[in-house]
Protein backbone atom coordinates (compact mmCIF):
# COMPACT_ATOMS: atom_id res chain seq x y z
CA UNK A 1 0.00 0.00 0.00
CA UNK A 2 1.12 3.68 -0.64
CA UNK A 3 1.91 5.88 2.17
CA UNK A 4 0.15 8.64 1.36
CA UNK A 5 0.73 12.01 3.43
CA UNK A 6 -1.44 14.78 4.99
CA UNK A 7 -1.53 18.23 4.00
CA UNK A 8 1.21 19.54 6.25
CA UNK A 9 3.53 17.17 5.64
CA UNK A 10 3.90 17.17 1.64
CA UNK A 11 3.91 21.16 2.36
CA UNK A 12 6.70 20.62 4.67
CA UNK A 13 8.05 17.98 2.48
CA UNK A 14 8.37 20.06 -0.52
CA UNK A 15 9.04 23.45 0.81
CA UNK A 16 5.69 25.18 0.87
CA UNK A 17 3.00 26.30 3.30
CA UNK A 18 0.08 23.87 4.12
CA UNK A 19 -1.96 27.23 3.46
CA UNK A 20 -0.52 27.52 -0.20
CA UNK A 21 -1.08 23.50 -0.96
CA UNK A 22 -5.11 24.60 -0.52
CA UNK A 23 -4.94 27.69 -2.30
CA UNK A 24 -2.98 26.08 -5.31
CA UNK A 25 -6.33 23.08 -4.55
CA UNK A 26 -9.02 25.23 -4.80
CA UNK A 27 -7.33 26.83 -7.94
CA UNK A 28 -6.74 23.86 -9.38
CA UNK A 29 -3.15 24.05 -10.45
CA UNK A 30 -1.30 22.74 -7.13
CA UNK A 31 -0.05 18.73 -7.37
CA UNK A 32 -2.68 16.14 -7.11
CA UNK A 33 -4.46 15.01 -3.96
CA UNK A 34 -6.83 12.71 -3.27
CA UNK A 35 -9.90 12.70 -0.85
CA UNK A 36 -10.19 9.76 1.46
CA UNK A 37 -13.72 10.85 2.89
CA UNK A 38 -13.24 14.58 3.79
CA UNK A 39 -9.39 13.72 4.40
CA UNK A 40 -7.16 15.02 1.61
CA UNK A 41 -3.63 13.22 0.94
CA UNK A 42 -1.40 13.42 -1.53
CA UNK A 43 1.09 10.80 -2.75
CA UNK A 44 4.18 11.94 -3.07
CA UNK A 45 5.18 10.38 -6.20
CA UNK A 46 2.48 12.27 -7.64
CA UNK A 47 3.69 15.23 -6.13
CA UNK A 48 6.81 14.56 -7.75
CA UNK A 49 5.69 13.43 -11.38
CA UNK A 50 4.03 17.34 -10.73
CA UNK A 51 7.30 19.13 -10.03
CA UNK A 52 9.25 17.17 -12.62
CA UNK A 53 6.55 18.56 -15.33
CA UNK A 54 7.38 22.41 -13.74
CA UNK A 55 11.03 22.34 -14.91
CA UNK A 56 12.42 24.95 -16.91
CA UNK A 57 15.46 26.23 -18.15
CA UNK A 58 14.58 29.78 -18.40
CA UNK A 59 12.25 31.94 -16.96
CA UNK A 60 10.43 33.25 -20.25
CA UNK A 61 9.80 29.59 -21.44
CA UNK A 62 5.83 29.30 -21.16
CA UNK A 63 4.55 26.49 -18.72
Amino acid sequence: MKQLHTEEQEAARIGLAPKTLANQRCRGDGPPFLKVGRLVRYDPALTDAWLSARIRHSTSEVA
